[in-house]
């Protein structure tokens, strides 16, 4: 989308970052012409995102894991290990 100078005014004097646009753009509830992102979002995100790093935590406990799939079935999970040269 393209910034009007309006939306670059005002997010300067509110001081709301480009960054924190493109992650309401990208995250926030649709409420008619708005994108939104209240403090019960953005909670339930960083909740999301704790989880999230707990298991890439443990991903990377094991080096790694892979997943083989065949159209919609999956087939097999393993630990990567050296060998499969996945970094």
């Amino acid at each position: 989308m393209q910034s009007t100078r309006h939306i670059k005014q005002r997010m300067s004097q509110r001081g709301i970052s480009q960054d924190m646009v493109n992650l309401v753009l990208a995250h926030g509830v649709i409420d008619g012409d708005k994108y939104v992102v209240g403090r019960k979002e953005a909670l339930r995100r960083l909740r999301e995102l704790d989880s999230e790093r707990r298991v890439l935590t443990k991903i990377l406990d094991k080096g790694g894991v892979a997943v083989v799939a065949d159209g919609n079935a999956l087939i097999t999970a393993y630990n990567c290990d050296s060998k499969n040269h996945w970094q």
